[in-house]
C-alpha cells in the first residue's frame, strides 16, 4: 500500500490497523542492503512512510525511518520500553531458538535491560565511567595519553614497511587501536587481555568461530570480575563494582563484555569513517581537521555514515500509533539512526557544507537511555583520527571511494578493510596530556611517566597474541 493512500481527503492520516503479522513484511537484511542500506530506506521510507515492517532473518519487526517518531520512541521509556521480557512474539514462543540475532539480545547488559533494575545500573554506570569522561579527573588524562601511546606505536608498526608504502588502516590502526584502549578501561593485567581481544573480534565478525569465541570472551572476562572482586584496581570494573556492589559476577561479566564489544567496535567504525570523510571529501574538510576541529569532522561523519545504524529494540508497552501505523502491545521496535538522518525533516535543515554541525543527531541514542560512553567513545576517536594525520604527511585511499568493502549487520554499518597509500612524516614528540596549551617543560615527565605506566614494554608486547598479529599484517614494499 503506498504511502499516498493513507491520506483522507481533510488531510489526516487513515492509521493502518493491519497486525505485523499479517502485512508479509520484506526481508531487510539482503545484497541491496549490504551494498546501499540509503537506497533501502529511502524504498521503505517511499512505500511505508516514517515507520515500516520489515523482516529481520525471519522475524517481523517495525523499523522506525522519521526523525520525529525516532525521537518520540527514544525519549519516552515509559511507552517504548527496552527488555525482552515484553517481546509478545518471544513470550508465545514464535521466535526460532536459533534465530542468528538471538545470541547477542540475550546478554543482559545495560544496552538491552529493561524493568526496575536498569536505573540503578545506569546510575553505577555513570559513576564508573566519570573518571574516564572527566577531563579534569586525572584518570581521564591517563586514559589521552594511553590513547595516544597507543595510537604512536601502532603507526610506527605500520612504518616498519617503509616510510611510504600501502596499509590497511582498519586492520592495522582503526580497529585495534580501541581494543588496546578497551584493555587499558578494563585493567587486563600487561598483555593477558589480548587473547581476548582477539576472540572479541572473531565474535564481531560473526564467522564460523564466532560461537567457542564467545564462550572463550565470557570466560575471561568473568575470571578479570573475579580477580577485580578480588582486588580492585583503578579501573572500569573495579568502579562499577564499587558504585553497584550487589552485581554478581556473571553480571559484572555480562556489562564489561558490552563495555568491550560496543566501544571497539563503534569507535573503530567512527575512526574508520572520518578518515574516509577527510580523504575523499572537498579540501575545506582537510583544512578544517589541520585547523583542529576534528570533532566537528566526526560530528558530519556520525550524521552521513553513523556506525550505529539500528538500535537494539524497544517494545509497544500498549497498542500506539506510530507514523502510518498502529504498532500492538509488545511488538518489536527498532529505531534506524541512519534513515532517520536521511529523513527530509533533519536532512533538509543540515547545510553540507558548513563546518560546525548540529548536534540533533541521534548517533549516540536520545533520552534517559542515550549512550553513557558517548564521551570517552569520542575522545578515544579524535585522539586516534588526530594522530593519524599528524603521523602521516600523505595519505590517500588506495580504491575509489565507492568501491570501498562495507560489512554490514543489523546494528552497525562499516568498513571491511580501509586500503591506503601513505608517507610518514619525520616522527614527532608526543603532545603532552593536557593538549598544546600545556607548557612542554611541565608536562613532559608526567606524560612520559604515564605511558610508561599504561603501555607494556617491549618484551611484553613480543608475547602478546594481538601484536604477533599485527606484526604478521606488515609486508615491506607493499
Amino acid at each position: 500500500m503506498a504511502v499516498e493512500s493513507r491520506w483522507g481527503e481533510s488531510g489526516s492520516v487513515n492509521t493502518d490497523d493491519t497486525r505485523l503479522e499479517e502485512l508479509d513484511p520484506q526481508p531487510l537484511l539482503t545484497r541491496d542492503y549490504e551494498m546501499r542500506p540509503s537506497l533501502v530506506y529511502e524504498r521503505l521510507r517511499q512505500r511505508h512512510g516514517a515507520v515500516a515492517p520489515v523482516d529481520l532473518l525471519g522475524v517481523p519487526a517495525w523499523l522506525v525511518l522519521g526523525y520525529r517518531e525516532a525521537l518520540q520512541v527514544l525519549q519516552d521509556d515509559d511507552a517504548w520500553p527496552k527488555g525482552l521480557e515484553n517481546w509478545r512474539a518471544r513470550t508465545e514462543g514464535r521466535v526460532p531458538a536459533d534465530w542468528p540475532l538471538g545470541p547477542s539480545l540475550e546478554v543482559n547488559h545495560v544496552l538491552i535491560q529493561g524493568g526496575p533494575g536498569y536505573g540503578t545500573l545506569r546510575t553505577a554506570w555513570d559513576a564508573a565511567l566519570k573518571p574516564f569522561q572527566d577531563p579534569r579527573h586525572p584518570q581521564a588524562k591517563r586514559l589521552k595519553t594511553a590513547v595516544t601511546a597507543y595510537a604512536d606505536d601502532l603507526i610506527t608498526l605500520v612504518g616498519q614497511a617503509g616510510t611510504t608504502g600501502h596499509a590497511d588502516l582498519s586492520a592495522q590502526f582503526s580497529r585495534p587501536l580501541p581494543l588496546m584502549v578497551a584493555s587499558h578501561l578494563l585493567g587486563f593485567p600487561g598483555s593477558q587481555g589480548d587473547d581476548a581481544l582477539m576472540d572479541m573480534w572473531r565474535v564481531l565478525d560473526a564467522g564460523p568461530d564466532a560461537e567457542p569465541a564467545l564462550q572463550r570472551l565470557l570466560a575471561a572476562l568473568a575470571e578479570l570480575a573475579a580477580t577485580k572482586l578480588k582486588t580492585p584496581g583503578e579501573d572500569f570494573p573495579s568502579y562499577l563494582l564499587a558504585a553497584h556492589p550487589d552485581l554478581s559476577l556473571d553480571e559484572l561479566a555480562r556489562e564489561l563484555f558490552m563495555l568491550l564489544g560496543m566501544t571497539s567496535d563503534h569507535v573503530g567504525i567512527l575512526i574508520s569513517n572520518t578518515v574516509v570523510e577527510v580523504l575523499s571529501g572537498e579540501s575545506s574538510v582537510r583544512a578544517s581537521l589541520s585547523a583542529g576541529m576534528v570533532r566537528e569532522t566526526m560530528n558530519r561523519v556520525v550524521m552521513r555514515k553513523p556506525p550505529l545504524v539500528n538500535f537494539v529494540p524497544r517494545f509497544a508497552a500498549e497498542d500506539t500509533p506510530l507514523g502510518n501505523y498502529t504498532i500492538r502491545a509488545g511488538d518489536p521496535v527498532w529505531v534506524s539512526s541512519a534513515a532517520a538522518h536521511a529523513d527530509p525533516l533533519f536532512a533538509d535543515h543540515v547545510a553540507p557544507s558548513t563546518t560546525v554541525s548540529t548536534r540533533a543527531h541521534l548517533s549516540w541514542g536520545a533520552g534517559r537511555r542515550q549512550c553513557p560512553a558517548r564521551e570517552l567513545a569520542s575522545t578515544v576517536a579524535a585522539v586516534g583520527v588526530g594522530r593519524l594525520f599528524e603521523r602521516f604527511a600523505h595519505l590517500d585511499l588506495a580504491l575509489p571511494v565507492d568501491q570501498l568493502p562495507w560489512r554490514s549487520s543489523p546494528f552497525m554499518r562499516g568498513l571491511r578493510s580501509l586500503p591506503v597509500r601513505y608517507e610518514l612524516a619525520a616522527t614527532p614528540e608526543r603532545p603532552p596530556v593536557d593538549g598544546p596549551a600545556a607548557a612542554p617543560e611541565a608536562a613532559a615527565k608526567p606524560d612520559a611517566e604515564s605511558a610508561e605506566s599504561v603501555v607494556p614494554d617491549s618484551s611484553a608486547r613480543q608475547r602478546s597474541s594481538l601484536w604477533r598479529y599485527l606484526t604478521g599484517l606488515i609486508r615491506p614494499g607493499r
